[in-house]
């Protein structure tokens, strides 16, 4: 490469460096839209205590709203200041919800075995959080949706009934989500 075409390429890319800068400062102010998930509480200051009573559930999945109602309120519990009751008539607001419909479906395969080797499980629920004395819906969704990808050990020597932990994981990751979108009114 002669000299003349290198002082070109120096050139020209230190001619974009400028100009990238400059339009990456005009865009910082800009911002991104996003926002640290726990530090954004739209709910009112009166609600101090929220009432989480069992969920409804609507599919053939055993115990599964035990599962959800358990870790939604240990969500609750770690994750925001609320403090949570079991009977709503002593809360400041009251989180109802239904398990409309609980899939799991394979993803991956193991080329060897054929058998899964990754699911994707989606959890379809109704939400509403109410204000005890106004009645004001706070939050409401009908379409609440919780999708996660969830391996499956292949290895037969290792393998012990996964699903009970499996739910246990599902049940932790869905309450992180349901309680985000709450209380930030997503």
């Amino acid at each position: 490469m002669s000299s003349e075409a290198s002082s070109l390429i120096r050139f020209r890319t230190s001619a974009l460096k400028p100009s990238a800068l400059a339009l990456a400062l005009a865009l910082l102010p800009a911002g991104c839209g996003y926002h640290v998930a726990g530090h954004s509480d739209t709910l009112p200051k009166t609600v101090h205590v929220i009432a989480v009573p069992a969920l409804e559930n609507t599919t053939n999945s055993y115990r599964i709203e035990q599962k959800l109602t358990s870790a939604t309120i240990r969500e609750f519990l770690a994750a925001t200041s609320y403090k949570i009751s079991s009977h709503p008539e002593s809360a400041d607001a009251v989180l109802r919800g239904k398990v409309v419909s609980l899939e799991a479906v394979p993803l991956l395969f193991d080329t060897k075995t054929g058998r899964a080797t990754t699911m994707l499980v989606t959890v379809k629920c109704q939400v509403v959080l109410t204000e005890t004395d106004t009645q004001k819906v706070l939050f409401h969704t009908d379409n609440f949706l919780f999708r996660e990808k969830y391996e499956i050990s292949t290895d037969v020597k290792s393998f012990f009934e996964e699903q009970d932990p499996a739910l246990d994981r599902l049940a932790k990751d869905f309450a992180a989500r349901l309680v985000a979108a709450v209380t930030e009114n997503y």
